[in-house]
């Protein structure tokens, strides 16, 4: 009996001895709040103390995924975790102490349980404890001043639209036609301030259009192939009195025919074109007052008549002769250098 309780102490002993050494080797990983109440937008710190060998080399794979941005989402990224920012090593009986400073910082209101942080060696792998952090929402106006905050950071991939607001991308159908409305209204005001109307005024048309058409259109109605001569020369006549009001200022309307020649005589422009006048308004007096019936040539030939005497008095443009143009300017040139001459100088 005495033996097999002397085994049972000395089995006892190594196991106490093998149970300590383990936890010698062993890797552990404790992780600590600074602050486990922070408001939004505000930072605080992580404190994680790693305790391993001296000779195994360990990481945290969640910082691989920092890359560029410098930090990692976690929470559903309503907490960020950033790289830390100090690392100290204490050498401690042939062991490592390792303390991580981490900056955390909090952008919705909330509990959050902190995932387990992985530190991974070339033996094990071991996780920290978790911890809870708790963010609470900044009550403030429109109007606060918000201060001890940190700036909006840069989008990663920034574009021209990045400057401009919001409202503008949502709604530029709205404003586009807002533009057009007021470029429209600005264009509809300058053409009334220069013209005095809106539409375009259509050009009048001169007295020897209107009474080309008119007696084009008198020629194609056959009055005297129906046997209507009277209306055809009364026709005729009227569209010649309106043409002479129009073109030379005589109220032919009240005249008589021998009053509408003696008128004539005066005006420059037509004394050569006289003679179809005269010939149209004595056949006009013929059918209307002595009731005579005039031959299909004479018809023919009034019609002829009347569209050769506005043909050869409307109105030619004035265009200056180029060579007078020339010539006159050379005998300025050369008065003005005859007068340099006889003053004695050049």
């Amino acid at each position: 009996m005495r033996i097999n309780r002397l085994i049972s102490i000395i089995l006892l002993v190594f196991l106490s001895l093998g149970t300590v050494s383990m936890s010698s080797s062993a890797t552990t990983v404790r992780a600590k709040l600074d602050s486990t109440i922070i408001m939004m937008g505000k930072l605080t710190d992580l404190k994680v103390e790693v305790i391993q060998e001296k000779n195994v080399k360990g990481r945290f794979p969640i910082f691989d995924r920092i890359g560029e941005r410098g930090y990692v989402g976690v929470c559903g990224d309503s907490i960020e975790l950033r790289a830390p920012s100090k690392i100290d090593t204490i050498d401690k009986n042939g062991r490592l102490n390792i303390s991580y400073t981490i900056p955390i910082q909090g952008f919705d209101s909330g509990y959050y349980k902190l995932p387990e942080l992985q530190f991974v060696t070339n033996r094990d792998t071991t996780f920290s404890n978790s911890v809870v952090l708790k963010v609470v929402p900044v009550l403030a106006n429109a109007n606060d001043p918000i201060d001890d905050y940190a700036n909006v950071s840069d989008p990663e991939n920034p574009s021209i639209f990045d400057i401009v607001p919001d409202w503008m991308i949502n709604y530029w159908w709205i404003i586009l036609i807002v533009l057009i409305l007021l470029a429209t209204i600005a264009y509809i005001y300058y053409r009334y301030k220069k013209d005095g109307t809106i539409l375009k005024k259509k050009p009048i048309p001169t007295p020897y259009e209107v009474a080309y058409r008119s007696l084009i259109d008198l020629k194609s109605r056959k009055l005297w192939e129906q046997g209507e001569e009277k209306e055809y020369y009364t026709d005729l006549t009227d569209i010649l009195r309106v043409y002479l009001y129009g073109r030379f200022g005589l109220n032919a309307m009240e005249m008589t025919s021998r009053q509408i020649m003696s008128r004539l005589r005066n005006v420059e422009e037509a004394k050569d074109q006289r003679k179809y006048l005269r010939k149209i308004l004595d056949m006009a007096d013929f059918v209307k007052f002595a009731k005579v019936r005039p031959l299909p040539e004479d018809n023919i030939e009034s019609m002829d008549f009347a569209l050769k005497f506005i043909e050869e008095t409307k109105p030619v443009p004035v265009v200056e002769d180029e060579s007078k143009a020339e010539s006159d300017s050379k005998e300025g040139n050369s008065d003005n250098k005859s007068k340099v001459r006889k003053g004695g100088k050049e």
